[in-house]
């Protein structure tokens, strides 16, 4: 007998079951941050492969709405809200993303897996012209459940 949610009494992997819990209010806040150099920074709006800035939030929330694609054993959501704000510093972008829904199980890995997206779109429209970018720091900083 194992005490892992995703793997059964015989070892095998499985999708948990919550189907008898009940619909709570979820929400889950993750952050993380792409470092660079300050002239990259300055420029992330106007690369010459466009706006990083718009083009990275568009690919969090995209990202978030397809988690259980990308993520084994990930249950499938209802997101009713996805927010990805980037703020630029002079060492690079600070990303923040918010994830709700009313399900009956979390959102977190919607919320870690739009910030994810969001540094990779910036690390990759950014690349050609900083090389010594680095994407850090990704981690879920709330999660809460609210009764219906």
């Amino acid at each position: 007998m194992t005490d892992l949610s995703h793997v059964s009494a015989d070892g095998t992997i499985r999708m948990v079951d919550v189907g008898a819990k009940s619909l709570s209010r979820r929400r889950a806040v993750a952050r993380g941050a792409v470092q660079m150099a300050p002239e990259t920074a300055a420029r992330l709006g106007e690369l010459p492969k466009g706006d990083a800035l718009t083009t990275a939030k568009l690919a969090g929330i995209m990202a978030a709405k397809r988690t259980s694609e990308l993520i084994p054993l990930c249950h499938p959501l209802p997101l009713t809200v996805v927010d990805v704000q980037l703020t630029v510093t002079d060492g690079g972008v600070e990303i923040t993303a918010v994830a709700e829904t009313t399900a009956q199980t979390g959102v977190e890995m919607e919320a870690l897996t739009a910030v994810s997206v969001a540094a990779l779109t910036v690390y990759d429209m950014a690349k050609a012209i900083d090389k010594a970018m680095t994407i850090s720091g990704i981690t879920l900083i709330e999660k809460t459940k609210d009764p219906v």
